[in-house]
């Protein structure tokens, strides 16, 4: 049995790195670690001149059509962002670098294509959570204007207003005084943790065509408004195989502690379910979303435990829901931490996909395969 590189099993593929590891998540592509370097992936020969010989020119339309929505080919054109040879890009520009030094506010311009972006100081005053981002959002989506046939930089201030009143119901103020990653630590009562949210919210400002952003872009093709879109893609987000995901992770962790980190993991698998936030479809290489976050990190003793059992039974690393809950217990922040710095940092994502569809003037609208009676 032959294994072959990355790069010779995508050039006998013909495709993109996105489609190895789509065929790999769905088992038609068996892949291992390289021997010399743990942090790359050797994929079955076999498997790989198999799946070439197939062509893609031979298989039904419908069923190129019906495997493109499950981690498969791209199914429409952005230049918003993109993740290549394992590495997230923000309009070419490398996500993790970004984290380095930028804010939220310089994503939001990059994203939006504005020179920067201020928000307005919100209308409203709440407590702050997630459920006072949905009556915001929702509230909006019945006053604001549909998003058809106006101009691009009304647009853009209007996803300012939308962010600006997101922010607000998020973090409890309205005040735009501090950026927004000093006003989620403010509201947290933990300075502390500022400068690591920073790098959260620039690192889960966008990720390509995820659930929540295609659930946006749907809205959008429609001529809804900006804040309809928004709220679509947070009603998508608040699913636990999406940006609910680490709350198992933190459910784990209450485990490990009682039990031990081996004896959690163990049960889990036991009990017929996957151990939380391990691997990534499009990081065969390592989630750099939680690497980057992890990096910044003082690990509590039960998640570097966790960690290292995860790893070694699974033979995956951590992905970004594990470091979100890494953070939130490494600051003691709220347990609705996670879907809150989620939420706020992918409405940038949101709205700026929203922007990009409206622009296109298309309504998206594909077909259903029909398998019943």
């Amino acid at each position: 049995m032959d294994w072959l590189s990355s790069a010779d099993a995508l050039a006998l593929l013909g495709t993109r790195p996105q489609t190895l590891y789509a065929n790999v998540s769905r088992g038609r592509i068996k892949a291992k670690a390289d021997p010399s370097d743990p942090r790359k992936s050797l994929y079955r020969g076999d498997d790989v001149r198999r799946l070439a010989q197939r062509g893609p020119g031979r298989r039904k339309q419908e069923m190129v059509a019906s495997e493109a929505i499950r981690w498969g080919e791209p199914v429409m054109q952005t230049s918003i962002s993109t993740i290549a040879d394992g590495t997230l890009l923000y309009r070419g520009e490398n996500a993790a670098g970004l984290a380095v030094w930028a804010t939220l506010e310089d994503v939001a311009a990059l994203l939006w294509q504005a020179e920067t972006v201020k928000l307005p100081k919100a209308k409203l005053t709440v407590e702050g959570g997630i459920g006072d981002a949905f009556a915001m959002l929702a509230r909006r989506t019945a006053e604001d204007a549909p998003s058809i046939g106006r101009a691009p930089h009304v647009l853009r201030r209007e996803a300012a207003a939308v962010l600006g009143d997101v922010a607000a119901a998020l973090t409890g103020t309205a005040s735009v005084a501090d950026p927004l990653h000093v006003r989620l630590a403010t509201h947290w009562k933990r300075p502390q943790a500022a400068d690591v949210l920073r790098r959260a919210l620039v690192l889960l400002a966008d990720h390509e065509l995820n659930a929540s952003t295609f659930a946006a872009r749907v809205t959008a093709s429609t001529g809804a408004s900006l804040a309809a879109a928004a709220l679509s893609g947070l009603a998508t987000l608040t699913g636990p195989l999406h940006g609910s995901a680490a709350a198992a992770v933190l459910a784990l962790s209450d485990d490990a502690l009682r039990d031990g980190a081996e004896a959690a993991i163990m049960a889990r698998l036991g009990q017929g379910f996957s151990v939380p936030s391990f691997g990534h479809p499009l990081y065969l290489d390592g989630d750099v979303r939680a690497q980057h976050l992890l990096g910044h990190i003082v690990l509590p003793p039960i998640f570097r435990e966790l960690a290292a059992v995860g790893e070694e039974v699974t033979g995956e690393w951590p992905n970004i829901d594990f470091a979100l809950a890494a953070m939130t217990a490494a600051y003691d922040l709220p347990r609705e931490a996670p879907l809150v710095v989620f939420a706020l940092s992918r409405s940038v994502g949101w709205l700026a996909h929203a922007l990009e569809q409206v622009s296109s003037g298309t309504l998206i609208r594909p077909r259903a395969r029909y398998v019943g009676a």
